[in-house]
């Protein structure tokens, strides 16, 4: 039994009556002092890991004004604070000791889209996506791009003054900021923009901090213009933060935005944006060139930026190797053939861009003319993708690079330190052959892409911080790559921020520092925003790389093995993909739904990272107290669990803080497939429920639903009774004493039943084995999982009829169960019995050569995933989708004078279908084309129901809101002549539980329109 487990507060709480205070003063938003979410807040997409000191969570301007003036009060004076957009950075920008204001969960509305002047004014927390997907009806856009895209919020994108991919055209965040609302340390508010001389004479008469910073800025801006021309190195990638190369703009304009550009929150707090927007190109393609090797890549870059590209982007082999291997190659491996044996070990992407169609014809002819000159030996081949979907997974792939490089096996990964720097593009390849060389004797592994028309390399060495020998190489590499860029030409920070590596400022700025240290004085004279990042106030020293907490001292403390058993929850980089605000997107439903990072899968992964240091800390290995469950005496442990549960001195166990955020979790295994370091909260929230209710009682509702597919056959020979239960207010009063609720009505008949009156078997090895091959290839056993079987068993019989249709021979397995339930619930040893006993059963039948096919994908891939991942030491089994399985037996098949079907059909797959199998999911396209009628595929994210959990009365309002986010528009918005499918039996219960109505699965649509065809039905 794991120990009760207190959060060690290494880090104080803030000042005493500061909570109070706040709330007093009139701050409507959040406070979070729970060490929980401290925890998840500790960690960005760096290497560091600093635990705040609490969590602010604003929902305006007067709240951010309110935090800044109660801040300034005598008694909170000593307190700092950190903004905190997308979370995303990549060197600690936004982690601090002290306060974090985490901008995103309730400022990230549009406050104004005007299409005529092309400005759009935004809350600091609107990402970068949700503000182009509003502007895209205008045919605008937010220019400046950047990987995380779906999640960088555009306070955070000020911050950094981000860009990336294409910034030669479109330049830097800070290229397109027309002005902003910042809130200053005192409290003050104030609007930010370009001044004419007349209007800068009358701000700097003012005498207040708001004077006094105009004053200063103007002053070091004119009597310094001589050594800011020289210091600042005049490339695409110029320096930002304190920007006082740009304060003079070229029409003599003075513009304080190129100060607070890039400066990290170290001088204000950013709460509104004015952005100008620019058309969205009409016509696009991107040129895919495949190369030898990364470095003839690079060198060929140059020549593809002189013939007028808009942008280049390099990939290594690396990172394509394990582009491979992730969930988006599906969409776009055509464009990127191996060549035969050889696979490419460096790609180029360009883009080219056109206003008229016969332009982009001729500006692709220009490029390819010279890739296909006889004496170009550089490439080896090259592809074209025009259509909009195609460039939109390319481009996808490539933003994916930075988390890929995180999904390797073992604890030696590639770290984020020195992964954005920038030297003028000419130099770019010698600066990249020394970068190798130097890395190289280093002895570490590495992967490397980046913008070689702008000369930014993003390069991530492979390191393991929980080695005592690998953390003195972040110094080593650091302070060579710093020597080197300045041999080049460039500088330490081309994209990124500075962050924790700000010490290096001093060293790039020289004289022009104590010129900083002044502004910093000017807007945060007390050194309380941000502070150790850019430039101090006074002479206190910046934060230095080897000083600031690593992730790897936590990670040293777990160990290696613990790691590694509890499914990557520690191997989370924090790259924050499970962020995505588009709510099409599966992964996260449960963030998506309540904008709370903790109900996240990079929150979740922190907080079972803390749970794990601290049992480790206790004495206590996670694996050892597993095994030592399944021993225990169930009455003895029954007893125990009692006393804890009920002993008030355990409420303020850590363990409560975790199971609270994996209660918020379907399940649903989007993260699996989606998260690029494939972080699996379903894996490793299973093993945490174990233990913790190893040591506490669970709710009446799980051993419920832990037994429901043993007890189905049962409640079946009473299916009257029971729907009138579940139909009757008493009956649905008591299932909520339970926790239970929105249960759905039995069939009249089972599958079984129905598949005896239809005189198909059960599969028996004896029989199929006894067959000849001719009639065994004939074969098919559906394997029904016990919710289609019970409450959906029409989408059995389908199959049924399908397989007979196409003159198939269909057997039914055994009934032994699944186990899927179990496993969610945290029934580990129970799970591992059913999954035993099931491989046995399904593995004699798949001996004997016939396919085995499951009917729910949820269901079905579980014996791919959380099978594969027991410690049954047996062969794992394959059992395959209805398509899949389909899509073999339509193959050398076709259609023959198929009748005309006048309706149109619409397939909403299951998110785990979806992100764990995403190559099926074209395959219900083929074979509805089979059948002579076209498919659309929904773009839907998670419909909240998943299995159990839309049936749990605690996550019920939860569940409606995740539907509400995409399903409800997609059911709710189809003409009458749309049939609209799902394969997920869980989605079709949601539908018909809010909607009141059924949807098909796409089985039973196949078999009515193969019943319409059928004796035109002919083998090729």
């Amino acid at each position: 039994m794991i120990p009760k487990l207190h959060a060690n507060e290494t880090v104080p709480l803030p000042a005493p009556g500061f909570v109070e205070r706040l709330i007093e003063s009139g701050f409507t938003g959040d406070i979070d002092t729970t060490a929980g979410t401290r925890a998840v807040f500790s960690t960005d997409n760096s290497i560091y890991q600093v635990p705040p000191s609490a969590v602010v969570v604003p929902r305006g301007v007067s709240d951010l004004k309110c935090l800044m003036s109660v801040l300034s009060e005598p008694p909170f004076r000593a307190m700092s604070l950190a903004p905190r957009g997308g979370g995303t950075g990549t060197n600690g920008q936004s982690l601090t000791f002290g306060l974090v204001v985490d901008c995103s969960r309730h400022m990230n509305r549009i406050l104004k889209i005007d299409p005529e002047r092309r400005i759009a004014l935004v809350e600091a927390g609107v990402v970068k996506d949700q503000l182009n997907k509003a502007l895209k009806p205008h045919g605008l856009f937010f220019a400046p791009e950047l990987s995380t895209s779906n999640r960088a919020t555009i306070g955070g994108m000020v911050s950094t003054d981000a860009c990336g991919q294409g910034s030669c055209l479109y330049g830097k965040t800070s290229n397109h900021v027309v002005g902003m609302k910042i809130v200053l340390v005192d409290g003050t508010e104030w609007w930010s923009r370009k001044l004419g001389k007349e209007e800068l004479t009358l701000i700097k008469s003012r005498d207040d901090r708001v004077g006094e910073i105009h004053r200063i800025v103007d002053r070091i801006a004119v009597e310094d213009s001589e050594r800011i021309s020289q210091v600042f190195p005049r490339i695409n990638r110029y320096m930002t933060g304190y920007d006082l190369a740009h304060v003079r703009r070229d029409d003599e304009c003075f513009d304080l935005n190129a100060i607070l550009c890039g400066s990290e929150g170290t001088l204000a707090t950013i709460a509104e944006v004015e952005l100008n927007l620019l058309p969205i190109p009409k016509y696009s393609a991107l040129i895919n060139i495949r190369y030898d090797d990364f470095n003839t890549a690079l060198e060929d870059a140059r020549s593809l930026t002189a013939l007028g590209v808009a942008s280049v982007e390099t990939i290594d082999e690396k990172v394509l190797g394990l582009a491979k291997n992730d969930i988006v190659w599906n969409g776009i491996s055509q464009f990127f053939p191996d060549d035969g044996a050889r696979a490419a070990n460096g790609i180029n992407i360009a883009e080219v861009l056109a206003e008229h169609a016969d332009e982009l014809v001729l500006k692709i002819a220009d490029v390819t003319a010279a890739l296909d000159q006889p004496g170009n030996a550089r490439s080896r081949g090259y592809s074209v993708a025009r259509d909009h979907g195609d460039i939109e997974a390319i481009w996808n792939m490539r933003k994916r690079a930075v988390g890929l490089l995180g999904n390797v096996d073992g604890p030696v990964r590639p770290v984020a330190f020195v992964e954005d720097t920038a030297v003028p593009p000419e130099n770019l390849a010698a600066y990249i052959r020394e970068f190798r060389a130097l890395l190289d004797e280093a002895g570490v592994s590495y992967g490397m892409f980046g913008h070689v028309d702008a000369g930014v390399l993003h390069v991530r060495p492979a390191l393991d911080l929980a080695r005592d020998d690998h953390v003195p190489l972040i110094r080593e590499i650091s302070d060579a790559v710093v020597a080197l860029t300045r041999k080049h030409g460039g500088v330490l920070w081309g994209e990124h921020g500075k962050g924790v590596r700000s010490e290096y400022v001093p060293e790039f700025f020289g004289d022009l520092y104590p010129r900083l240290q002044e502004i910093k004085r000017a807007f945060d004279p007390d050194n309380r925003l941000n502070p150790g990042k850019i430039a101090t106030a006074d002479a206190r020293p910046l934060l230095k790389i080897d000083e600031v907490p690593l992730r790897g001292a936590t990670d040293r403390i777990i160990g290696n093995d613990i790691r590694a058993a509890f499914d990557n929850a520690a191997y989370c980089n924090g790259n924050g993909a499970c962020f995505d605000f588009d709510t099409s997107s599966p992964m996260c439903p449960s963030y998506k739904a309540t904008g709370n990072r903790n109900y996240s899968p990079k929150g979740r992964a922190m907080l079972m990272r803390e749970w794990l240091r601290l049992l480790v800390e206790s004495g206590v290995d996670p694996r050892r107290e597993a095994v030592m469950l399944t021993k225990a005496n169930k009455i003895v442990s029954l007893l125990r669990r009692t006393v804890n549960t009920l002993n008030p001195s355990n409420r303020d166990d850590f363990s409560h803080q975790v199971r609270q955020a994996m209660d918020t979790c379907l399940a649903c295994k989007a993260c699996a497939g989606q998260c690029p370091v494939k972080v699996s909260v379903p894996a490793f929230r299973s093993k945490f429920l174990n233990l913790y209710y190893g040591r506490y009682l669970r709710p009446l509702k799980d051993p419920l639903v832990a037994s429901i597919e043993a007890t189905l056959p049962f409640m079946a020979k009473f299916q009257v009774l029971y729907n009138l239960g579940v139909n009757s207010a008493a009956g649905r009063a008591v299932m909520r004493m339970v926790g239970l609720t929105a249960l759905p009505k039995l069939a009249r008949h089972p599958l079984s039943r129905l598949a005896r009156d239809l005189h198909v078997p059960v599969a028996d090895v004896a029989t199929i084995a006894s067959m000849s091959a001719e009639d065994r290839a004939r074969v098919v056993v559906f394997v029904p999982d016990a919710f289609t079987a019970h409450f959906d068993p029409d989408v059995g019989v389908a199959a049924i009829n399908i397989a007979r249709h196409l003159q198939l021979r269909p057997f039914i397995a055994p009934s032994v169960g699944n186990g899927k339930a179990l496993h969610v619930h945290g029934y580990i040893d129970a799970f591992e019995n059913v999954a035993d006993r099931t491989t046995d059963v399904l593995s004699e039948i798949a001996a004997t050569g016939v396919p085995l096919v499951g009917l729910d994908p949820s269901m079905t891939l579980a014996y791919r995933s959380e099978y594969k991942a027991t410690s049954i030491s047996k062969p794992k089994i394959s059992v395959l989708l209805p398509q899949e399985w389909l899509a073999t037996v339509f193959k050398g098949s076709k259609k023959v004078g198929l009748g005309e079907d006048t309706r149109r059909f619409r397939l909403l797959p299951h998110c785990t279908e979806r992100t764990n199998a995403p190559a099926s999911m074209s395959q219900w396209s083929t074979i509805f084309a089979a059948v002579g009628v076209s498919l659309e595929m929904g773009n839907t994210g998670c419909c909240g129901m998943a299995g159990t959990f839309g049936h749990e009365a605690r996550n019920r309002s939860l569940s409606e809101k995740i539907y509400g986010l995409s399903w409800s528009q997609e059911i709710a918005g189809n003409a009458d002549d749309v049939v609209v499918m799902a394969t997920g039996y869980s989605c079709r219960s949601q539908v018909k539980e809010i909607e009141h109505k059924r949807i098909p699965h796409p089985l039973e649509i196949l078999s009515e329109l193969l019943k319409q065809g059928v004796a035109k039905w002919n083998d090729m």
